[in-house]
């Protein structure tokens, strides 16, 4: 089975969305204490797990139109969105390290997806 575009335009939307709920969670747990009218009063958690069922869905859905060992990977992306967002939205810092980590895991994706292009049916 090829993978087609859409299921993998939706992985990564996926991805996005995941790593959205990420920092819900990072808000959500500035105020966070552990009784029960503060858990479900706590929006951005809320949110979070809101987002993270969306996305579960989105990444069934989406395994329905290619194979996993090359949408799965996708999934790595979310670290690279999780970095960028930190940035924007947390006034985090990356360093070089960081940055090479975020080219590593571009390159590894995209080495997946052409490697599976060159794949034969069958063949081990």
């Amino acid at each position: 089975m090829t993978t087609k575009l859409w299921a993998a335009l939706l992985m990564l939307i996926t991805t996005f969305l995941t790593s959205s709920a990420q920092l819900l969670y990072k808000y959500g747990s500035e105020t966070l204490t552990f009784n029960i009218i503060d858990l479900i009063t706590n929006y951005h958690i809320i949110g979070g797990l809101i987002l993270y069922a969306i996305g579960g869905t989105m990444m069934i859905i989406s395994f329905r139109g290619g194979e996993v060992s090359v949408l799965y990977p996708i999934i790595a992306t979310s670290y690279i969105w999780v970095s960028f967002l930190s940035i924007i939205f947390l006034g985090e810092i990356m360093n070089v390290f960081k940055w090479i980590g975020v080219i590593t895991i571009i390159a590894g994706i995209v080495s997946i997806g052409i490697g599976s292009k060159n794949s034969v049916p069958g063949a081990a």
